[in-house]
């Protein structure tokens, strides 16, 4: 049997690894999709304002992790050292949180039981994709750690009949544990439950001595043959603080989030929910038993997604088969805890994988395995408090009665069998690592953010991030102003510019141009006669729906001044003019059939030319 301190050592050095192979894969990693809409509006809010940290982000009411997103894009705007950093520290929380509940569910003479929870934790494959996304990871990792917490913490007011000295202290950090991990994502209220169900899972056998327990002396009334002490009674007795403490946030938070959130909004499918459950049961959580998948794949823009082979689904369905039939046979109470895990594995999914159902959802959604670590803290909840039950007679007889080759084997077949299972799992981290960075997001930002520190004497105006970067779904996060709004070696950006400068999809500063969606006719003066002296409208070739259009329109003016611009629908925008012939690019917000000008300096005319409106791109590519 190994020792207190060869356990805690070793469980030491496995978080270390971890720490070491996640900030490799942070260290290589970038920003990511709804990483710009973070820092898009952390560009363009006050990040202490209740507009910027109430958002209700894709039906997720987030304001903690809306604030440290803000604080990060404040210190170093699009610099992802301080995301991951970020993203390490909360790994580092969580990994000791995990260690530390397993300590106490388990017991400190669990050894090499408690270390294969924690390998399983720090290594499955389940945690890695939304660890890698910064905006996934400020969701998750939050959570996990105070899941961890809070059950450690119901366990041990559990086990001490509630007669802790600290019990008080228990009840109120683990509120705000709570409150904390509410403020990162509303999918921890789930903690209440699980916690719950733990303590009452860990109260049916153990009888663990408590240090810190008050000794209390037992009384007639209190070893009465009627006196009822089941483990649901023990568990809610004991911790009834707690519970109290915990449900009044529980409830509290779940208006708030009801009321901000829009996460039941759009069309919704059963039959699809259904079916991407099963995808997440058998291609994702199944493979990861075995430290799988291997091969990741990857749709730019989409995330990468775990493709396990059949050979590896039916292993883990047959590790799982034999792990089941293991504890079932060899442990009391087993069931209990086999049962509850696969609720919560399967039902924890249903609500999100439902917000993201709809008839024509990809069934390769399920795949991209990000939904999925606080299930993977679920099973090493389970392994905990299957390690700390009794042994069935079956296996106390196979203990006491087996051969001494058996017993020798045994020491050395699980820790074998465990390494080969992080082997594999490192395998599948270093394949998604690889289709991880098989994106141009990064390379994007540093050439964009080199080539607006060479052209920032002059203004831009907005324009929208490649496809391949952000989609217009995403609109207005999708604009450069968003993203590089709090970059200071730049251009200002602005509704207008007399030179049209654009980045190109590689982030490049080139040239740019009008795509000609409509054409402005010229007017019928000259240079020599304006004819625009006072208001006049702009005749285009055709409607324009209601949007924010770029404006071209070459023109020649009789004196420097300022003109007023706008469409149907919109805001002016005022724009400089020089004496001479030049071109005009303006940012118009509206619709109709033409472009209002009217000459704001006194004395001001002007002749106009052909124009065009559209959107602003690669001059070569619009000719």
């Amino acid at each position: 049997m190994l020792s207190r301190g060869t356990v805690s050592s070793v469980a030491i050095a496995l978080i270390l690894v971890q720490l070491v192979v996640r900030g490799w894969l942070a260290a290589t990693g970038n920003f990511y999709w709804d990483d710009l809409v973070l820092i898009g509006r952390a560009s363009t809010l006050p990040i202490l304002s209740w507009d910027y940290l109430g958002h209700s982000h894709d039906g997720h009411f987030m304001p903690a992790a809306f604030l440290l997103a803000g604080l990060s894009t404040v210190i170093a705007p699009v610099n992802w050292l301080v995301p991951a950093i970020s993203m390490i520290v909360l790994q580092a929380i969580a990994s000791f949180s995990v260690w530390r509940m397993i300590r106490v569910i388990a017991g400190p003479r669990a050894g090499l039981a408690a270390l294969a929870a924690l390998t399983f934790y720090l290594f499955s494959p389940m945690t890695v994709p939304a660890f890698a996304w910064w905006a996934a990871a400020l969701n998750t990792l939050p959570m996990q750690a105070a899941m961890a917490w809070i059950v450690a913490d119901a366990v041990l007011l559990t086990r001490s009949r509630g007669r802790r000295r600290d019990a008080r202290m228990i009840v109120i950090r683990s509120s705000v544990v709570f409150v904390i991990a509410l403020t990162f994502f509303e999918k921890s209220l789930f903690i209440l439950p699980v916690a719950f169900v733990a303590a009452v899972l860990a109260a049916r056998f153990t009888e663990r001595p408590d240090d810190n327990a008050v000794p209390r002396t037992e009384t007639a009334a209190d070893s009465g043959p009627d006196r009822p002490d089941s483990a649901l009674i023990r568990a809610f007795t004991s911790a009834r603080a707690l519970w109290a403490s915990l449900a009044v946030i529980f409830v509290a938070w779940a208006v708030v989030f009801f009321s901000v959130s829009d996460a039941t909004a759009g069309q919704h499918s059963a039959t699809q929910t259904l079916r991407l459950v099963w995808r997440s049961i058998n291609d994702a959580v199944i493979p990861s038993l075995v430290g799988g998948p291997w091969e990741w794949e990857r749709w730019v823009p989409s995330p990468p997604m775990g493709f396990a082979p059949v050979w590896m689904i039916v292993l883990g369905w047959v590790v799982l088969a034999v792990l089941v039939w293991w504890a079932v046979t060899r442990r009391r109470g087993a069931v209990a805890v086999l049962v509850c895990t696969a609720v919560y594995v399967v039902g924890a999914q249903l609500p999100v994988l439902w917000n993201r159902s709809s008839a024509n959802t990809a069934l390769e959604l399920a795949q991209t395995m990000r939904y999925l670590p606080d299930a993977a803290l679920v099973i090493t909840i389970a392994i905990s408090l299957i390690a700390a039950s009794p042994a069935t007679a079956r296996g106390e007889a196979v203990r006491h009665g087996g051969s001494p080759e058996s017993r020798r084997l045994a020491p050395v077949i699980v820790p074998l069998a465990g390494a080969l299972a992080v082997v594999s799992a490192v395998i599948s981290l270093v394949s998604f690592s690889t289709s991880w960075r098989d994106d141009p997001t990064g390379d994007y930002l540093a050439n964009a953010k080199r080539s607006l520190a060479a052209n920032r004497d002059h203004p831009m105006v907005d324009q929208s991030l490649p496809l391949e970067v952000l989609l217009p779904v995403a609109y207005p996060s999708n604009q450069i102003s968003h993203t590089f709004g709090r970059v200071q070696d730049r251009p200002d950006f602005a509704a207008t510019t007399d030179r049209l400068n654009v980045l190109d999809k590689a982030g490049n500063m080139v040239p740019g141009a009008v795509t000609p969606a409509r054409t402005v006719r010229p007017g019928r003066g000259s240079c020599t006669r304006p004819e625009v002296a006072g208001p006049r409208r702009l005749v285009l070739d055709g409607p324009l729906l209601q949007w924010r259009w770029t404006v071209a329109v070459s023109y020649c003016a009789d004196m420097d001044g300022d003109v007023d611009m706008g469409l149907d629908g919109g805001r002016t925008v005022r724009v400089p003019v020089r004496a001479g012939l030049h071109v005009a690019y303006v940012q118009l917000e509206g619709r109709g059939r033409h472009v209002s000008v009217r000459p704001v300096t006194p004395g001001l005319s002007l002749h106009t030319g052909e124009g065009r409106v559209g959107e602003v791109a690669e001059a070569r590519l619009v000719g």
